[in-house]
């Protein structure tokens, strides 16, 4: 990547943690996000990510690298870094 390339794009490493949601009467509990922390490097996210998903009441927890296009905007489709515990598929991230 050259210097031009690093003025125009910004990168975001970001900690995410889930929990579980009870589904009520459909009876299958489901993911819903609980924190998100945006750190200035890699480690620190995944570092995070490893202390978040050994808490109790912490379903999973994803580390992981966005791509914004400070031209445009555009964010590209993130790159995990770690992902741990019940996490949802990327599908539906």
């Amino acid at each position: 990547m050259s210097n031009s390339d690093n003025a125009t794009q910004k990168f975001h490493y970001i900690c995410q943690t889930y929990v579980e949601k009870d589904a009520g009467r459909a009876g299958q509990a489901t993911l819903k996000i609980d924190k998100q922390f945006e750190y200035s490097n890699a480690n620190d996210a995944q570092n995070r990510a490893e202390r978040e998903a050994m808490r109790d009441d912490c379903a999973g927890a994803d580390a992981y690298m966005l791509c914004e296009d400070l031209g445009t905007g555009e964010v590209e489709a993130p790159s995990f870094l770690v992902r741990l515990g019940n996490v949802p598929e990327f599908d539906e991230f």
